[in-house]
């Protein structure tokens, strides 16, 4: 486990996705060449769940060596075209398959690289779940260890059907340490819980504001929410990112701060997440094997 969490490997993780599903319908949720599906939520919009799914896909690929993909689910407010520098539309394949486009190692699929930049998408439901299906099974993923889903905000139709139509091996919670972000974090947790989605654990997001001169740390939106929220549910805390300009900074550029400054305190925050989730998917894993038994 130990040289698992410090490489990140990705022998241990295969196959979880496999593992986690029940019923006759589990092969028919899987998406070929994919081995598991992680979603990046929060209960609410404003949180930093867009830009934690990019720093943590990127981490995923640079720092762990995985093979990573990026979804932008948000459809109505796609951001990760402008978050990854993503140029140009997806070719297509022979097979009639979407091509990712592809920066800092991760495939990207976003509805954004389809429409023309700043256009208003007003879709009913319907529509919305065809544009899912088309960016999840109508596109050439390759072979991928980890897909980063970049869920959309709150716990509507689309981010059910998405938790019931994707085969996912867990979901990762963000929430500033806000009441009220943690109000509607708690919401996503049993959403999840609903559709039988693990919860890899909850991140908390703007943790403090650290004066660039004083170093004092300052506690803008409160102190330890989401600590005492993942202990009250039972879930585990996977740390604080701090509010930084340079977070902000490089999702505006579309540089990721973990490639502008990859030995920051908070790029080192991010790949620290990033090797919690892999030993998370490690150890769930076993769990769904059970114990071996040698004769």
């Amino acid at each position: 486990m130990k040289q698992l969490l410090r490489h990140c490997t990705v022998g241990g993780i295969r196959g979880f996705a496999a593992q986690s599903g029940r019923g006759p319908n589990v092969q028919s949720l899987k998406i070929e060449g994919i081995t598991d599906i992680i979603a990046v939520a929060s209960g609410k919009g404003g949180v930093g769940k867009s830009t934690t799914a990019v720093n943590l896909a990127v981490s995923l690929a640079n720092k762990c060596k995985l093979k990573v993909g990026l979804l932008d689910a948000d459809v109505y407010g796609p951001s990760i075209p402008m978050m990854m520098k993503l140029h140009g539309k997806p070719e297509v394949s022979a097979d009639k398959k979407m091509i990712p486009i592809e920066n800092y190692g991760v495939k990207c699929m976003s509805i954004g690289s389809l429409v023309a930049e700043g256009d208003a998408l007003v879709w009913r439901g319907p529509m919305v779940m065809k544009a899912l299906e088309q960016m999840t099974r109508g596109v050439h993923w390759g072979t991928l260890d980890i897909l980063v889903v970049d869920m959309p905000p709150g716990t509507g139709d689309a981010q059910i059907s998405i938790s019931q139509r994707l085969q996912l091996s867990g979901a990762l919670i963000v929430s500033t340490p806000q009441d009220v972000a943690l109000m509607d974090a708690r919401r996503g947790v049993k959403m999840f819980a609903q559709v039988n989605v693990p919860i890899l654990g909850i991140l908390e997001n703007m943790s403090y504001f650290k004066c660039p001169k004083c170093t004092e740390p300052y506690y803008i939106f409160g102190k330890g929410g989401a600590q005492r929220t993942a202990d009250e549910m039972g879930m585990e805390f996977l740390g604080e990112v701090p509010l930084e300009t340079g977070i902000r900074s490089g999702s505006d550029e579309g540089v990721p701060v973990v490639i502008s400054d990859p030995d920051s305190f908070v790029s080192r925050a991010y790949a620290d997440v990033a090797q919690k989730i892999v030993g998370k998917l490690e150890l769930t894993r076993r769990q769904n094997l059970g114990p071996e038994i040698n004769l």
